[in-house]
């Protein structure tokens, strides 16, 4: 009896489950590209192009494979503009008796496809996505009973369960962690190779016109758009990046540069988080470098940890919590968003910096991401909901499965405390060690208070401030609440003046 094999977006993976069970003979498989999908947050263009593109090359692939595709274009004129709808009018089309797919990474959809059986009057049995190295069955067993639930000892779960840079049953060099040795700020005449990069060919300019067409008002440049779209161009990325950029990235993976939005990492994550790319694979690659001393062992670990372990973390931890998670708002931030957020028009140069390469690229590194962008928003007491639809629509590789834990825990401590152990709050001082954006910047960073002071200063102790009943016993936040206490009167007075000029002038769409 024939079935219908779905296909989502981000799972663009001849290994992914719902392919196993296939007899090429009688089922199809469908891919579809949706308004629904698309829209259900103003995705950047290049986000949007990327996964269009990449499902139609994938299409391709499947049918040289010999599979038997229907594909959906999304300006089809019977296109019913939801997945559920256009499963539903492929198995009326097809005569299917049975849809098989894998499972949605993201909450939502996965709900709405539990339901799907009932509405659409047919079996569909919905299959654990195995590209993923922890199954949520085993991430819930190691979280159970535990007060606190460290990525830290999750990830040396991991690398025991793969056997991934060990010796026996300890690790290579002695050490789970070398993040220590990943701390460098980049030197002024470092070289930094190009990013890979790739020109549109027929299918990816058709994809681009139809983005223009239908997406114009999203955020985000649709050109120029280099990303790879197909697997064997993933496997070129990776492999660039484990030759070219792997042998330095552990030193200035939390690095930042003026005008160098890829530095040494890997831009990998546009492809694990579509499909086009598995873990694993990346993992035992620079394993591999490491064993052939192609590069050092802070970076190897470094990199490998991000996906063995952060990477699984945060997903793990998503499927343990949800839905309630969502609505998190353990420090009551309340501010609406700052409307530079859009343009990058503001004169923190730091900001304008990530925000504007954030819009060119749909890209911006993990210290950008945390210690910038989220930094200020965490400083600022922006609101969760804001922050974590601004984060899901702006980058290539966001999905609510990693986005939301990574806003909503590491970012703005919105959870209390359940994915990290403080918020990751930081004066001026951090970005000025980090990069070199400050000195490009119109305000100063050694500067305190007053109209010249860079204000990620105050903006600092006043977040200390107005959080201490929340904050104050935090163990480590200890110096920072002593260095508080300390404060003469005048100096607490100078903080809170600064910030409220600050705040009302974003309020009312002031340049700051």
């Amino acid at each position: 009896m024939p079935k219908l094999i779905l296909i989502l977006g981000d799972q663009l993976n001849l290994a992914i489950s719902s392919l196993q069970q296939i007899d090429r003979d009688v089922d199809t498989i469908l891919l579809a590209e949706v308004w629904d999908e698309a829209t259900y947050v103003k995705h950047h263009k290049k986000k949007i192009a990327l996964i269009f593109t990449a499902m139609r090359h994938f299409a391709a692939e499947l049918s040289q494979e010999g599979f038997s595709v229907r594909y959906v274009k999304l300006d089809d004129a019977n296109n019913t503009q939801t997945i559920k709808n256009e499963v539903g009018r492929a198995c009326v089309d097809l005569a299917s008796t049975e849809v098989v797919a894998t499972e949605a990474a993201e909450f939502r959809l996965l709900d709405d496809m539990r339901h799907w059986q009932q509405d659409l009057g047919i079996p569909v049995s919905i299959l654990q996505d195995s590209r993923f190295l922890a199954t949520q069955t085993e991430f819930s067993e190691w979280a159970e009973g535990k007060k606190q639930l460290r990525m830290e000892f999750f990830y040396r779960e991991m690398r025991r369960k793969y056997h991934i840079l060990m010796e026996g049953d300890q690790p290579i060099g002695g050490k789970w962690n070398y993040d220590k040795q990943n701390r460098q700020s980049l030197p002024a005449k470092q070289v930094v190779p190009a990013p890979s990069g790739f020109e549109p060919d027929r299918l990816t300019l058709s994809v681009l016109d139809l983005v223009e067409q239908f997406f114009s008002s999203h955020f985000g440049d649709l050109t120029p758009f280099r990303f790879a779209v197909n697997r064997e161009q993933a496997l070129q990325v990776l492999n660039t990046f484990i030759t070219q950029r792997l042998p330095l990235f552990g030193d200035y993976q939390d690095a930042m540069a003026q005008d160098e939005p890829w530095l040494f990492h890997s831009h990998i994550s546009f492809y694990l988080n579509c499909g086009l790319l598995l873990p694993l694979e990346t993992i035992k690659a620079a394993e591999a470098a490491y064993c052939a001393g192609q590069a050092p062992l802070n970076a190897v670990e470094g990199f490998i940890r991000q996906i063995l372990g952060w990477r699984e973390y945060v997903r793990g931890l998503y499927w343990l919590k949800m839905p309630e998670y969502k609505q998190d708002n353990h420090l009551l931030a309340h501010r609406s968003l700052p409307e530079f957020f859009w343009t990058g028009k503001t004169k923190m140069n730091c900001l304008s910096q990530c925000i504007s390469e954030t819009k060119e690229n749909a890209y911006a590194h993990h210290i950008q991401r945390l210690m910038v962008l989220g930094n200020f928003a965490l400083l600022a007491g922006l609101s969760p909901d804001e922050v974590n639809e601004w984060y899901l629509i702006v980058y290539a590789d966001a999905y609510e499965w990693v986005e939301l834990p990574n806003v909503s825990g590491m970012i703005l401590f919105a959870d209390g405390g359940v994915l990290a152990s403080k918020p990751y709050a930081a004066s001026g001082a951090y970005i000025h060690k980090m990069s070199d954006y400050c000195q490009h910047c119109h305000y100063n960073v050694k500067e305190k208070n007053g109209s010249q002071a860079c204000p990620f200063n105050y903006l600092y102790w006043d977040f200390l401030h107005r959080n201490i009943e929340k904050l104050g016993n935090n163990p480590r936040l200890g110096m920072p609440y002593r260095t508080l206490a300390n404060m003469t009167d005048e100096k607490h007075n100078a903080v809170k003046r600064d910030a409220e000029i600050f705040f009302r002038a974003i309020e009312t769409n002031e340049e700051v």
